[in-house]
């Protein structure tokens, strides 16, 4: 029995399906294959990237501002004629704004860069410490409510130590002569504790021996306009009716105590404030790295 060949009307593999390098049709140009389209960012998506950039810009302008007042700071006590310093550096409290400068710039810089650069591994990062600051600091606020009589016992042993290195420190000299200035105190519980400061102890040789700082006093400008320096001189030497006529009798112990208490919404609100604002910015972090994700994801 004779085979024969069927012709078909038209070929499987056609010429015309094949281009000139012998290979097929691309897909993209094959109506019968479909190819994702690429995810296109939306405005909403590029303008929280350019908020994220000016945000983390503007707190990183703000560390670098709190870390040049700290550096400022130590600079400007500079050693002693001994060549030691006056104060040690571990102690010193424009550390703390070194320290925070530092911390804030180099976690504002890494958002900043992250969202200019859409780098996932700086936004991670940057989530990472804002995740960690806001753990701090609500580990911190429930320490402050659940040892409130440690705190109180602490801010006590910070203020006698105020009064004992207080000419030891221009910054704690600064921060106690403001305290007793505008709380109207002196001293941690009377005006009569300055008899445990080296400098003001009636035993002490100098002018200040017997005395106490000028920002006790009720009236430190002499005759209304000049300051007066000299009006604390010899007030523990006085009696104390004597004395209470000169110098503000009461401690800021208990009066700094009952500021603090009168100011806790104020603190409360501040508080709340920090959190809103690290909140927002890692939400917009969060964004923005998501954005990139499905970007490389597509890729």
């Amino acid at each position: 029995q004779e085979s024969r060949l069927v012709e078909l009307p038209y070929s499987s593999f056609d010429d015309d399906d094949v281009e000139d390098d012998g290979h097929s049709l691309r897909g993209e140009e094959d109506p019968g294959v479909w190819y994702p389209v690429p995810p296109k960012l939306s405005a909403f998506s590029h303008c929280v990237r350019y908020l994220a950039f000016l945000w983390n810009l503007l707190f990183l302008l703000l560390g670098l501002l709190t870390l040049a007042v700290g550096v400022w700071g130590l600079l400007a006590k500079g050693p002693l004629p001994g060549g030691e310093r006056g104060v040690p550096l571990g102690s010193d409290p424009m550390l703390l704004f070194v320290l925070v400068g530092l911390g804030a710039s180099a976690v504002s810089l890494a958002g900043c860069l992250g969202a200019f650069r859409a780098s996932p591994c700086l936004l991670r990062f940057f989530l990472g410490a804002m995740l960690a600051f806001g753990g701090l600091e609500v580990l911190g606020g429930l320490l402050l409510l659940l040892a409130r009589r440690r705190l109180r016992d602490a801010l006590w042993d910070l203020l006698l130590l105020c009064l004992l290195r207080y000419q030891e420190d221009p910054d704690l000299q600064f921060l106690v002569d403001e305290v007793q200035r505008n709380l109207q105190c002196c001293g941690l519980e009377s005006y009569r504790d300055w008899e445990s400061n080296p400098y003001f102890n009636c035993s002490a040789p100098g002018v200040q021996a017997c005395g106490v700082p000028a920002s006790c006093c009720q009236d430190p400008l002499e005759n209304g306009s000049v300051p007066n320096a000299q009006c604390g001189f010899g007030v523990l030497g006085l009696g104390a009716a004597v004395a209470g006529a000169v110098v503000h009798p009461g401690g800021c112990g208990a009066t700094l105590g009952a500021w603090l208490r009168g100011q806790a919404g104020a603190i409360a609100t501040g508080a709340a404030a920090l959190v809103l604002v690290e909140a927002v910015g890692a939400l917009m972090a969060l964004r923005v790295l998501r954005d990139i994700t499905a970007v490389q994801v597509w890729e």
